[in-house]
């Protein structure tokens, strides 16, 4: 008893001494004053780049027609306007399926897939990383295979067995698929190698099962990487057109929607480019709110054994 408790004592300071380290002093940069106004200039010059795009797409939808097939092209809109978005509302309106129908089912498909995607990867991870068993290393590097073979190449495997299973023109075609991404096991799993053992190894000798280990240590622990699968998972469903695998109209996504409007001529470009404003928006907005917890819980993610 009394060699355990040594034990339990040792681990408890370390933990201790992990949490109480100091922060590294910030080393001020060998730059000269021209060489940190050419760094900032091209930093500007990367970040107008990167954010162009967006900002023609935004401005674009707040054009009126005749702006829109003006040339030489103007980057924002001399007479902006909101028409493009009230006629794209009003041309939802008039499907037979509600504009809050097609919302639904894209919410649906995201909220569910995206949580099912991180539970599942981060416990198959937990388990890959921290735990010594048969065949620990081969399953690991068929799923490093998987992430090689794109979308295409699986899709016709995937409908078979949906097929077989009854998923089709539901919704599970769609969500079961997104829990069995490799990438968000890969993803979990080098992150987690990076956890110190003895916070997991403290938590089990205090008494906490492998529940709230995995809940209370793990998972709080590896926040950079669960986020980041979020923003990755959102990405994927939301624009996911599910035409593949959903033949109902009444189950369809707003994307697949959309872009059938899209598709509509000339007479709507105007609702074309607010189509694609309504449709980066969400996963743009995630990645802003998702990018500064990233940014706080990376400091305290780096530590290792």
């Amino acid at each position: 008893m009394s060699e355990a408790r040594a034990i339990k004592t040792k681990i408890k300071k370390e933990k201790e001494q992990v949490y109480r380290k100091p922060l590294i002093k910030r080393r001020k940069p060998n730059r000269s004053v021209a060489g940190d106004f050419f760094l900032y200039l091209f930093l500007i010059l990367v970040a107008v780049v990167m954010v162009f795009p967006i900002v023609y797409a935004v401005s674009s939808a707040l054009k009126p027609l005749d702006e829109l097939f003006k040339f030489p092209p103007t980057v924002f809109p001399q007479h902006p306007t909101l028409d493009n978005f009230s006629d794209l509302f009003v041309t939802m309106g008039k499907s037979w399926v509600t504009f809050s129908r097609y919302l639904f089912n894209t919410v649906f498909i995201t909220a569910v897939g995206t949580a099912g995607h991180l539970i599942i990867a981060s416990m198959g991870a937990f388990v890959l990383a921290k735990y010594e068993f048969p065949g620990n290393q081969v399953f690991f590097k068929i799923v490093t295979v998987a992430m090689m073979f794109t979308g295409y190449v699986t899709q016709i495997p995937n409908y078979l067995i949906l097929n077989k299973l009854g998923w089709i023109d539901t919704y599970w075609a769609i969500i079961i698929p997104a829990f069995a991404s490799p990438m968000g096991l890969f993803l979990m799993k080098q992150f987690m190698e990076g956890l110190p053992t003895s916070l997991i190894e403290a938590a089990k000798i205090d008494g906490a099962n492998e529940w709230r280990v995995f809940s209370g240590i793990v998972m709080p622990n590896v926040k950079p990487a669960w986020m980041t699968l979020i923003i990755f998972s959102v990405q994927a469903l939301w624009n996911n057109r599910a035409s593949t695998f959903i033949y109902s109209e009444e189950r369809k996504t707003l994307v697949f929607a959309m872009q059938q409007i899209q598709g509509g001529g000339i007479a709507r470009t105007g609702q074309g480019a607010a189509v694609l404003v309504v449709l980066m928006a969400v996963p743009i907005v995630i990645f802003i709110f998702s990018e500064s917890q990233i940014l706080e819980t990376m400091a305290s993610s780096g530590l290792k054994d």
